[in-house]
């Protein structure tokens, strides 16, 4: 669809009449290389299309009389049609057995040894739960080769891919990327109907998306689930990542069908990005927003100044130019810090639905500190033993200062007005979010284009560390 120039894209569905050979989903990422493969291949072109389209649906909508209609969780104006509905029964069905698998009582040191049980009995229930809440039109496609492969056998490794680790008891970014590629692969299979643009997605985004986060913060409560690659102190969240685009999204400016995603500016009367560290805000703000609802979770679990134990998010809220520019930049830093990164994607398969084949649309990405993130085929270490991948990569990176004898500083130290300087209160690598190649997002899309979210922040912001009443509130 293409208006004015604009071009809409939306994920494909496969013609059934045409044919298709299903395949049993595998690894193809082992090493930094894989992952440049990845990130040119039909498979990564299929997730951001379906990422950014889900995104742009959860804009405010400028209505042809003028008025604005927002899309706050539990919004009375999105309907769910059939297909939704069903997949929330599927997702309290899995809540039930949380109930089903109670925690362990004895000690332990890490994630709670109940969380194997739980996700045994989900595996060995996982055919029946998707025959009960899924059209029997999507699960019996079946390859029109000799294979015998059903579109069934596919979703599966995505469905059991996103809900953790059984063997590490931990859950992760790569885990919720499973989930959203699960939901990809129904959207692919014609498993829910069509409608005007973004009218059945913002029903996925506020009837799937957002119960199933629930769903897994209740798990991660429950059986105390680590974080799966976690970047410590200067990661955006332990957890979790696509509730911060959405939750932007839902604060930006109104846009009409047409229109282009805005750059800068907010929804008027949204609460300011600097809310965060308002737990009396954010407590409000959790049951109408994507966003504040993750950010609410993290002062459910933790403790101490907002500013100490989530840095980037205390960062992020300084930004003046409104939640257009978080959505954009959390979009770019989504395509970095995930999809980019190893630890992230090697376990994700490749299948027929989600394909290692070469896009050829697709730019090669230049090489760099993302996809050099994990081990290397053949070659030898260089002299001096093995280095951290930023100590080397980040001198000559553009926004990322060199290292220095105090250590990594986060990316947006050397932004600050002149004369100030944040302190360093962690040794943990710093992400490297200014990085992020956004001509490899694919073509028609309103990528992020723009420079590090370091510039917009205000000279007059305190650094983190430094006195306040609102930087200094604590989680209740």
């Amino acid at each position: 669809m293409a208006v004015e120039g604009l071009s809409l894209r939306v994920l494909p569905t496969l013609d059934t009449s045409a044919g298709h050979t299903f395949m049993e989903p595998t690894k193809k990422i082992h090493d930094h290389e894989d992952v440049s493969k990845f990130l040119t291949s039909k498979a990564y072109t299929d997730i951001m299309t379906f990422l950014l389209q889900l995104n742009r649906s959860m804009f405010p909508s400028e209505q042809p009389d003028g008025t604005l209609q927002t899309w706050p969780l539990n919004s009375e104006a999105v309907q769910f049609s059939a297909p939704v509905r069903n997949l929330q029964e599927l997702l309290s069905k899995l809540e039930s057995i949380i109930q089903e698998v109670p925690p362990d009582t004895g000690p332990r040191r890490f994630g709670n040894v109940s969380f194997r049980k739980w996700y045994k009995v989900v595996e060995s229930r996982a055919s029946e739960l998707l025959d009960e809440c899924l059209s029997p039109d999507v699960l019996r496609q079946r390859s029109s080769d000799s294979s015998g492969y059903t579109a069934k056998e596919e979703l599966m490794a995505y469905f059991l891919g996103s809900w953790g680790s059984p063997q590490r008891l931990d859950y992760g970014t790569g885990h919720e990327l499973s989930f959203l590629a699960f939901l990809a692969g129904v959207w692919k299979l014609n498993g829910f109907p069509k409608a005007d643009s973004g009218v059945e997605e913002r029903a996925i985004v506020l009837g799937i998306i957002e119960p199933y986060l629930e769903l897994v913060r209740s798990l991660i409560r429950t059986y105390t689930l680590e974080p799966a690659g976690s970047h410590g102190v200067w990661g955006l969240d332990d957890h979790s990542f696509i509730p911060y685009i959405f939750g932007s999204a839902q604060l930006s400016p109104a846009i009409s069908q047409y229109d282009r995603v805005p750059e800068e500016g907010s929804l008027p009367g949204a609460p300011a990005p600097s809310a965060v560290v308002k737990a009396n805000i954010v407590e409000r703000q959790r049951k109408m927003n994507m966003y504040f609802s993750a950010i609410g979770f993290i002062y459910d679990v933790k403790r101490g100044p907002f500013w100490e134990h989530s840095p980037m998010l205390y960062d992020i809220s300084g930004i003046r130019a409104g939640w257009a520019k978080i959505n954009k930049g959390m979009i770019k830093m989504y395509n970095a810090e995930v999809l980019s990164k190893f630890p992230v994607v090697q376990h994700f398969p490749f299948g027929s639905l989600f394909s290692w084949d070469h896009d050829p649309n697709a730019i090669p990405p230049p090489s760099s500190i993302h996809t050099a993130s994990g081990p290397r085929t053949g070659g030898n270490e260089p002299a001096g033993g093995t280095q951290a991948p930023w100590a080397t990569a980040s001198a000559g990176m553009r926004g990322v200062p060199p290292m220095g004898p105090s250590g990594t500083v986060a990316p947006w130290a050397t932004a600050r007005a002149e004369g100030t300087q944040a302190p360093i209160v962690s040794r943990a690598p710093a992400p490297s979010t200014t990085l992020t190649d956004t001509s490899r997002l694919p073509p028609g899309l309103m990528a992020p284009t723009s420079a590090s979210w370091a510039q917009y922040r205000p000279s007059n912001r305190p650094a983190a560390g430094s006195s306040g009443a609102d930087i200094q509130t604590k989680a209740p």
